[in-house]
């Protein structure tokens, strides 16, 4: 084992995770229905590896733009191609004319095509020798995009995103050194899609906090961001320039440049910014995030500022 390393240059940190060929592949079933179930939830493998790649992604991007340099992969490039699929599927289902405003039903067309194909999506990003996992991880990919019976999408759906790229880690289709490409190509992609679906088919927003919430739909922007700052000044954020270069390069900024996506027509309607100061914390799992927040003008744009 230790001459195959070393002679193919690669690092244990480098390898990508290995699955035991005894592993038998399922299709997952809801397993949560009452508070209790959630104790054995964040008592299991699952919720560990779940958030341990959460936070190893969050570990990654720390001081990190869109601009910086790092690889993309052969199954970076195919997961791209994939929210790529998605995307034109959208152009080819248009919203269809009816009575209510949100929630076109269009949505359970283009929903429909996705549930037919979302296996054979898969499989073309998988391993040769996991192609097994491919009805399994579907789930996540179908579960990422929003509720066909509701037409609404969420922080749960987008959460499930996050399980189908850490899916693809545990079946070593993605490894460590993808963790950039990850979050500023695939995730990224990903929101691009998402927004497009909700703009698209006016999409309800799924357990909405209404003027509570920065984005009604959105929530890892907003950790793997705040993560890609931790190495700005605190100084930095008086200074104008410093958000001509950020805007552009940090998650952060992409979540509440579309805080009209919740229905806020101002930013002091957005309680969360004045309430983060006064200790109200913001939680993911067991990390708690809490900043004090302001609001600045800049160029009579109301910009919500973390000092």
């Amino acid at each position: 084992m230790a001459e195959t390393q070393q002679q193919s240059g690669s690092t244990p940190e480098d390898e990508a995770p290995q699955v035991p060929d005894s592993v038998t592949f399922m299709v997952p079933k809801k397993e949560i229905s009452m508070v209790p179930d959630m104790g054995k939830w964040k008592r299991s493998q699952a919720y560990a590896d779940y958030m341990g790649f959460v936070l190893t992604l969050n570990e990654g991007v720390k001081g990190k733009k869109f601009t910086s340099e790092y690889k993309v992969s052969e199954t970076v490039e195919k997961l791209l191609d994939l929210l790529g699929t998605l995307d034109r599927w959208i152009d080819e289902t248009p919203p269809v004319d009816q009575p209510s405003r949100f929630g076109n039903k269009a949505f359970r067309t283009w929903y429909a095509k996705l549930d037919q194909e979302a296996e054979a999506l898969v499989s073309t990003v998988l391993p040769a020798d996991k192609s097994a996992a491919a009805p399994e991880i579907a789930v996540y990919l179908k579960e990422s995009v929003g509720n066909a019976t509701r037409i609404d999408y969420g922080t749960g759906h987008e959460a499930a995103f996050a399980a189908f790229l850490c899916c693809l880690c545990k079946v070593g289709a993605l490894r460590v050194d993808d963790q950039l490409a990850i979050v500023f190509q695939v995730f990224n992609k990903y929101l691009t899609v998402m927004r497009k679906l909700q703009k698209t088919y006016r999409m309800e927003p799924a357990g909405s906090q209404g003027v509570w919430g920065l984005d009604d739909f959105q929530f890892l922007p907003f950790i793997w961001g705040s993560s890609q700052f931790v190495e700005l000044r605190r100084r930095a954020w008086l200074v104008h320039t410093a958000f001509q270069d950020w805007d552009k390069n940090v998650l952060w900024f992409t979540g509440i440049s579309l805080n009209h996506l919740g229905g806020a027509k101002h930013w002091t309607e957005q309680r969360t910014l004045c309430k983060i100061a006064s200790g109200k914390g913001t939680c993911f799992g067991g990390t708690c995030v809490r900043s004090k927040v302001v609001l600045v003008v800049q160029q009579k744009t109301q910009i919500g500022q973390v000092v």
